[in-house]
């Protein structure tokens, strides 16, 4: 794993992980799985424009294909 990929995938919400976690389960309450993968696209667009660096979002990328193997 790279120093790029390992700054991602640590935890730096700390405690606050869980209160995220519930208000993102909370955000797709009654949505379909069409509505939720919408939800889940548009926040993924609007964290990469807070993130706001190509290098960061494409080392993202990478981690999230890799965690997914």
């Amino acid at each position: 794993m790279t120093e790029a990929n390992r700054s991602l995938t640590e935890d730096r919400l700390g405690a606050d992980r869980d209160d995220f976690y519930h208000a993102l389960m909370e955000a797709h309450e009654g949505l379909t799985l069409e509505q939720s993968q919408h939800l889940n696209a548009r926040l993924v667009l609007i964290m990469a424009n807070a993130i706001g660096d190509i290098d960061v979002l494409k080392s993202a990328l990478k981690a999230a294909v890799e965690a997914g193997k």
